[in-house]
């Protein structure tokens, strides 16, 4: 009889621990990894390696996506990815890696425009003010404008959509305005967990400063 009670109180135990709840990753957890791949590839990789680099995490990202198929934040990540993989591998073959960006975080705004702090729209308003325009890419200098100015009506003291709106200004002559986004960006809260991106971006920011100050001479 009790060795039967031990083996009723054992099988019960098993129950329980089956029947406890599985922790679900939170959006933050689930990119994670993504984030800091990513900063590791821009900012201690040789630029040679990056394209490729990119392109394997590119595939890591679609992988988590088709696991979490309504995340915001792992679109926005997969499409950051992929432009960052277009960027790095520069000339026309890398179009067709923006429009599949595009493609990825026009849907994250379908799904939660407000995701990542707004991301979504400054990653897009980078791709419309860096792609070409027609008839060769999608490029569009209005649309880059109207994507900046919601990204920073979401976060106006985020790191990078005072950084990339700062490039875009200045590409445009706009070398005052770019100046206060600049100074913005680089007192800009920083984010937990993404320090090497942070850093790497204030390095980013500084060198720009410095050449607008030696041009300025």
């Amino acid at each position: 009889m009790k060795g039967m009670y031990t083996l009723r109180i054992l099988a019960l135990g098993l129950i329980v621990a089956f029947a406890a709840p599985v922790h679900a990753a939170s959006p933050d957890e689930l990119i994670t990894p993504i984030q800091t791949r990513w900063a590791e590839i821009k900012y201690q990789e040789p630029e040679k390696d990056q394209a490729e680099q990119y392109h394997a995490l590119a595939l890591e990202a679609h992988a988590l996506l088709e696991r979490n198929p309504d995340s915001a934040e792992v679109l926005i990540w997969e499409g950051i990815v992929l432009s960052s993989e277009a960027g790095a591998k520069g000339g026309l073959g890398a179009l067709s890696l923006a429009k599949q960006a595009r493609e990825k975080l026009e849907k994250a705004l379908e799904l939660n425009d407000l995701a990542l702090n707004g991301s979504a729209y400054t990653s897009l308003a980078t791709l419309y003010a860096k792609v070409p325009g027609w008839p060769i890419g999608f490029g569009d200098e209005e649309r880059a404008e109207n994507y900046f100015k919601r990204s920073l009506a979401i976060n106006p003291a985020g790191i990078d959509p005072n950084f990339f709106y700062a490039e875009y200004l200045i590409e445009h002559e706009r070398v005052n305005d770019a100046r206060v986004h600049l100074d913005k960006a680089l007192i800009a809260p920083p984010r937990p967990g993404r320090e090497l991106a942070d850093e790497g971006r204030r390095a980013e920011i500084k060198a720009l400063l410095a050449t607008l100050d030696k041009d300025a001479k």
